[in-house]
């Protein structure tokens, strides 16, 4: 006979590195290497994100910087430009087993002055050019210098090393010091400083980008990437976000509701404004068939009736400017409270911006064509994006979107 053991039982913790390291949910996330002749960029480490349940619920990968380099467990943020690491701290997250980047460290790392042309900061010619970005989330903010070095990519097995400019973060507030992106945040927007935009710059990857989340919690990021011929589409506006028009909502069936939305993968839940969200939400609630359940902080959320399954929950998908549909296959999200499971439908209402979440994202593969001007998608678990003969591993110990602990469901953009 044979002794058997969960990899996360207390017998084998030796075997695995300190929860909570980089290197702990680099382990995780299972290298992977699927570039075959296409001429795509991905991180040194390998095009896996994985979402982080204890941090936010935001989708998060490995990056390697400077020289020696050191590397960075970073959120995924196409709702931000800048790229920014925790580096010679004055106020960083505590208590965290994970890096910080300092200039003096690496050999590589070089000083951004005021002339340079990703300087938006008004200073001396000389000096160290300073960045301050604030964030949606309630006094969240990072600030710093910005520095340049090496960003460890791959393409088709190849190391890669691009020179980027990113953001010394010497001083982190809110959200960035305890519940999301404690170890930097990866910008992905349209600006001429977000990585994208320099890869594309320096010629190494064409202007777009793809992101898939898929529904075990493992995704994949490809740098370069322009989608498939059988996408869906739809144009972006009020440049420089990744803004579109959705012109109509079906909740089970369809709502007239036409406005304009950020998809955004730095927020975890979707935020609508009025008159959307009441819509949305009331035609949900209507539909759903289970007892409504008051003890968790969404306002929409039901208990399962023991025969309960998913084809009782109403269906939701988005109409696109252009009439394609972009299916939703992640309207809820489900919480064990008491040992009862509890689902509740994952919208926050907003006063200011609508928002499409990670969440509204997920078993989807995005495209972001910087060049077409165009969000692509399709249906995707993220293995089969392209060849690859890496069995998928499942990293979350209770079933996908099921958190053990309600209390982590603060919604929050």
């Amino acid at each position: 006979s044979f002794d058997v053991h969960h990899r996360f039982s207390e017998p084998l913790k030796k075997w695995w590195p300190q929860k909570g390291s980089v290197d702990y949910y680099a382990a995780l996330a299972h290298r992977d290497r699927v570039f075959r002749g296409r001429g795509l960029l991905t991180f040194s480490d390998g095009n896996e994100t994985i979402k982080v349940a204890s941090l936010g619920f935001l989708h998060y990968a490995i990056v390697a910087l400077g020289t020696p380099n050191v590397t960075f467990l970073v959120a995924l943020d196409t709702g931000s430009d800048l790229f920014w690491v925790p580096c010679d701290c004055i106020s960083c997250a505590p208590d965290l087993k994970l890096s910080i980047y300092s200039p003096n460290s690496s050999s590589t790392s070089k000083a951004v002055t005021c002339d340079n042309n990703l300087c938006r900061k008004h200073c001396s010619v000389a000096s160290s050019c300073p960045y301050d970005v604030a964030y949606i989330s309630d006094d969240t903010s990072s600030s710093g210098i910005l520095v340049e070095d090496v960003l460890y990519l791959t393409t088709e097995d190849e190391p890669v090393k691009a020179s980027v400019t990113f953001g010394c973060g010497r001083v982190q507030t809110g959200s960035f010091l305890d519940s999301a992106a404690p170890n930097g945040l990866f910008g992905l927007g349209m600006e001429k400083i977000s990585v994208p935009s320099i890869l594309s710059d320096l010629g190494l990857t064409a202007n777009s980008f793809s992101m898939c989340f898929g529904r075990d919690g493992i995704g994949r990021i490809t740098f370069g990437d322009k989608g498939s011929p059988d996408q869906d589409e739809t144009p972006f506006h009020l440049q420089p976000t990744y803004n579109v028009s959705i012109t109509g909502i079906r909740v089970g069936k369809t709502i007239d509701s036409a406005f304009g939305a950020i998809f955004d993968s730095g927020t975890s839940f979707t935020y609508l404004t009025d008159p959307a969200y009441t819509l949305v939400s009331e035609s949900f609630h209507a539909q759903a068939l289970d007892k409504q359940d008051s003890r968790i902080p969404f306002k929409y959320c039901y208990s399962i009736s023991p025969n309960q399954n998913s084809s009782l929950i109403p269906s939701v998908s988005l109409t696109m400017q252009g009439g394609s549909q972009f299916s939703v296959y992640e309207p809820i999200i489900l919480i064990s409270v008491q040992g009862e499971l509890v689902y509740c439908l994952a919208i926050v209402k907003s006063h200011d911006l609508d928002i499409i979440g990670q969440n509204f994202m997920t078993g989807n593969r995005i495209v972001f064509d910087r060049e077409k001007n165009v969000l692509g998608w399709n249906k995707s678990d993220c293995y089969d994006i392209e060849d690859s003969n890496t069995f998928p591993v499942n990293t979350q110990k209770n079933p996908p979107s099921i958190a053990a602990d309600p209390n982590t469901y603060t919604p929050q953009a």
